[in-house]
């Protein structure tokens, strides 16, 4: 498969600037992946598809307020800083992403808040874009934490940082509602859908949940920039598989029963960390494989998830799991019925 074969027109009026105020009205689209078949319903109807005994893989992953903005000493100009990693906890040392890059070099020193309470030194250049920080906080590791998250903002995709600001709401609506383990900057959008009604419903059924952790970070959002999908790199990104849920996902298959992913991070997670003929083992390991047609997937049997940028990893991974004909089929088809894109969108289901 070659990026050209993931083009479509997404009219700017059809990304989501906020979630639905009420989560069961997201409208969701299903694909069936044998019977070729669109269907049109809501999010809702989600438990229509499954069985007593099902699992339903979540991405508890947390996301933090990694979003600073600063100013750089002596010429006061605005930098904006997005915490990806932290790379050493006494020395507190960052990976992170600056903005405009081209103003900073190593040994200058960035000052957050109004009172230039938080000061950073550059350490190291990582990337083009990336830089090492170290934040000159004499305090405790705790008072340093609360720091960043009192000064940090939510670090909404660009797409929605351009179109709007960034607002109190988006501490809780970008935030799944069983987020528990901190260390994501990218919120796996399609977990934003299942709220505790809709869980509850699910559960009523009898579906299983499985808790599982991959802290997404700005790679997901990084455009690809090579016409050939096999010469495109993906940052690495830490996935932890606990023995709870490692054990639940393999006696589900084992009964025959379906594994259903909730987001490409689930995805990516199950079907990227080691397994053998199909049985997870409990990991805490990273990946950085990018998940393109053909590709063959051996624990999940159904996908909820978002509709995605043109030419996005996402976009292309869900193509690898939904079959490239039926994917841009539909989304030809969303664009024609409005569904409502991106990260605060409607929801899509594959089985």
């Amino acid at each position: 498969m070659k990026l050209s074969q993931y083009r479509y027109h997404l009219p700017q009026e059809l990304i989501a600037l906020h979630p639905t105020e009420n989560k069961d009205d997201a409208r969701l689209m299903v694909l069936n992946r044998k019977e070729q078949t669109i269907e049109h319903k809501h999010i809702g109807d989600l438990k229509d598809y499954f069985e007593d005994g099902d699992v339903f893989v979540l991405n508890n992953t947390k996301v933090f307020p990694a979003l600073l903005f600063g100013n750089k000493e002596k010429t006061d100009a605005e930098i904006v800083v997005t915490l990806l990693r932290e790379l050493n906890k006494e020395d507190r040392l960052w990976d992170t992403l600056v903005d405009p890059a081209r103003k900073i070099r190593t040994g200058n020193k960035l000052y957050f808040g109004k009172d230039s309470s938080l000061v950073a030194e550059v350490m190291d250049n990582t990337t083009s874009r990336g830089r090492i920080l170290r934040f000159l906080y004499d305090g405790s590791y705790e008072d340093f934490r609360a720091k960043l998250l009192e000064l940090g903002e939510t670090p909404l995709p660009d797409h929605l940082q351009r179109l709007r600001e960034i607002e109190p709401c988006d501490r809780t609506d970008y935030q799944t509602e069983y987020a528990s383990v901190e260390g994501a900057v990218v919120a796996p959008a399609a977990g934003l859908h299942i709220g505790r009604m809709l869980k509850i419903r699910l559960e009523i059924k009898g579906i299983q949940f499985a808790e599982i952790t991959l802290h997404a970070g700005m790679g997901n959002f990084r455009p690809i920039e090579v016409e050939d999908l096999s010469k495109h790199k993906i940052d690495s990104e830490e996935i932890i598989l606990p023995t709870k849920a490692v054990n639940t996902i393999n006696e589900a298959k084992e009964e025959g029963k379906r594994i259903c992913a909730i987001g490409t991070t689930t995805l990516k997670a199950l079907e990227t960390s080691k397994h053998v003929a199909g049985v997870l083992t409990p990991t805490k390991e990273w990946t950085n494989t990018f998940i393109y047609p053909p590709f063959n997937f051996s624990i999940a049997d159904a996908l909820l998830t978002n509709f995605h940028l043109p030419q996005s990893t996402t976009m292309i991974m869900v193509s690898a799991f939904a079959g490239h004909e039926l994917l841009m089929r539909a989304y030809k088809e969303a664009v024609e019925q409005k569904y409502r894109f991106l990260t605060y969108g409607d929801a899509m289901l594959i089985i």
